[in-house]
């Protein structure tokens, strides 16, 4: 077994004791670069765990942030503990191939992010992990946002380009 998702199975254990949480999955589907994807969700009272799948496209840097929404003061409210991106190679949910990639955590947290560098193509998920406070439950939303990030070949011909440029400033201010 992974050792990083033995960590985040023991936080989570830690987090909501003895008791039984409540957990839903959320198929986001594909996360498209420059369009951000939209995710929330209204939580009876007592611990939640939720999950949120989605792929990712090639070469995208990406951005996760999840955030209590106050409806009604003291009527929803959402404590926010534990925001995981995890990568799923296989397209099945919790099995030993599924590595926690990021965690952020903030017990007592009105709202969590996360930023990852590229990684390849795939299908990942978000566990959102809390306490929903208030007498009604709580509602949180959150949103993916993806990024392009350039491969190795972009900057080398940028560079390359670059330098023909200096090259023939260069030659121009040798013949004038």
């Amino acid at each position: 077994m992974n050792k990083k998702f033995s960590i985040a199975a023991l936080l989570a254990g830690s987090i909501f004791g003895m008791g039984s949480a409540q957990a839903t999955i959320t198929d986001l589907g594909p996360a498209v670069v420059g369009s951000p994807l939209s995710f929330g969700a209204l939580a009876a009272p007592g611990p939640f765990n939720d999950t949120f799948t989605f792929t990712l496209p090639v070469n995208g840097g990406s951005g996760y942030s999840v955030t209590n929404f106050t409806l009604l003061p003291g009527v929803y409210n959402t404590v926010l503990s534990v925001l995981s991106l995890i990568s799923n190679p296989d397209g099945i949910l919790f099995n030993a191939d599924d590595t926690v990639l990021a965690m952020s955590m903030a017990p007592g947290g009105a709202s969590l992010a996360l930023v990852f560098p590229a990684s390849p193509a795939g299908s990942y998920y978000l566990s959102v992990m809390g306490i929903a406070n208030g007498t009604q439950g709580g509602i949180y939303n959150g949103a993916i946002s993806v990024a392009v990030v350039p491969e190795p070949a972009t900057y080398a011909l940028m560079l390359g380009g670059l330098g023909m440029i200096g090259f023939v400033a260069m030659r121009r201010r040798r013949q004038g």
